[in-house]
Formats: structure tokens, sequence, C-alpha cells
């Protein structure tokens, strides 16, 4: 088997006496499709920030490409190849879509300390804002200040964002919550068009989503390791009812 893109080694995080995640060890290769689920409070959040650099474990490590990245902040990891998106949309709501696009491939570039140049400098980078925004159903609406799209599709601009950044690998922080049900489709259809190379992380209370996306599902209790397998074998694992029926 091909080195893990993503790895964790034993995090813990303790916050004085709770203790948040514990011992959790995974592996993620180039193109899994895993999902992180558990009752409330079982620590996926958690273990989420952990992998991006958000909260700095107790103990443990963090590896993406055979690299440790544990001590290196979030930008950090974003330039090693690491992107993610939030429970709640943290876009800027009257900047026009396509401007936030390209300050991400600007970014992804290096090109922020170039503050002399305009963004319009750089037309390459305008067609691949649009051409992403276009794969996405989104390129009516590119000029347009994210706070007139449905919440939906304010979604499917945070999936471009960190799909500018070209990721190997994607934490998805549940992207079905606050999306009424008729807007859910499109959100669905761009889960499905993900790169097949890019491994994709997703937190998801959604069990539909969930068995739908997802070739291999871990779940945590408690901040531990439970199960980890196929679909199937999550659906018939007692721990995993056990911990569900329990909550």
């Amino acid at each position: 088997m091909s080195r893990p893109v993503l790895e964790t080694r034993t995090l813990d995080k303790r916050y004085g006496g709770l203790h948040v995640t514990r011992q959790v060890s995974l592996q993620m290769q180039a193109g899994d499709r895993l999902a992180l689920i558990g009752p409330n409070g079982a620590g996926k959040t958690t273990l989420v920030n952990q992998i991006s650099g958000t909260v700095t474990p107790t103990s443990g490590s963090v590896w993406l490409a055979g690299e440790d990245v544990t001590r290196r902040t979030q930008a950090q990891r974003v330039r090693a190849g690491l992107a993610r998106t939030f429970q709640i949309t943290t876009l800027a709501p009257h900047l026009p879509v396509q401007r936030q696009v390209e300050l991400a491939l600007f970014e992804r570039e290096g090109l922020t300390g170039a503050f002399w140049r305009s963004i319009d400098a750089y037309p390459a980078l305008a067609a691949e804002a649009r051409g992403l925004l276009g794969q996405l159903g989104l390129g009516a609406h590119a000029g347009w200040p994210t706070e007139r799209l449905a919440y939906g599709e304010q979604r499917l601009v945070e999936l471009a964002l960190a799909l500018a950044l070209r990721p190997r690998v994607l934490l998805l922080d549940e992207p079905m919550a606050g999306v009424p049900q008729g807007e859910g489709a499109r959100l669905l259809a761009a889960l499905d068009a993900l790169p097949p190379a890019l491994a994709v992380l997703i937190i998801e209370h959604d069990m539909g989503l969930v068995f739908r996306f997802a070739r291999r599902i871990v779940v945590l209790a408690e901040g531990a390791v439970i199960a980890d397998g196929t679909p199937d074998e999550i659906r018939g694992d007692p721990r995993v009812r056990a911990a569900y029926l329990g909550q």
C-alpha cells in the first residue's frame, strides 16, 4: 500500500480534566471517501480541528504525505495540501463570488504579497475561477455578492474556495448543515463530482448522505475510535448501535 496522504497517530486532546479525543489513529489514502460519525460530544469536530491546525493536540501527531505537520500552522498545512470547510459559512457577504475564488487562487500561488498589482492583472487566475464556478453550477452568479445566494449555493462557493487550493486532502465539516432539503441535490451532485484522487473526510449527521458518499466510516464515541470499516460493516456493528442507542 502507498504512503498515507493523511495520518493521525494517537491524537489526544485534554482541556483540564476533560478528555475530548483519546488515542485517535487513522489513515487516509489518495481517493478515499471517509465519513467520521458519532454521537454529539464524541469529539469529531475537535479531531478535525487538530488535523487542520486550529487546535493543538495535547499529545500525538498529524502527518500529511509522510511529513509531520503537528507543529505547523493552519496556513502552512493548507500550503502542504490540506483544505477545510466549516459547519457555519465563513464567506465575505458583500464580496462578489468570483473575486473570493480569485483571492483563494492568489493565496495558492503565493501572490498575496504582491499588493502593488491588481488581481485583474492575472487573467489566467480569473479564467480558472470562472471555470471552477462553472463546474459547480455557479457561473451565472459569479458577479453576485454571496449574501444574494441561497444557503445551499453559499455552501457550493465554500467548496469552490477549498478546491481552488488544489488540496490533496479535503475536510468537510457538516456540509449539509442548514441546507434546505430543496437545495441539497446540487450539493450532493458536487460532492459526487469531486476529483477522484482527492482524499475526502466528511463529518455529517445525515446518515443517508454518509452511507451514500462514504466508502469507509470511522465511528467516535467519548473521544475514541470504536469502529472503522465499510458502510456494511458499520451498519451491523453492535458497538455502533450501542453508541447511538445510548445517546
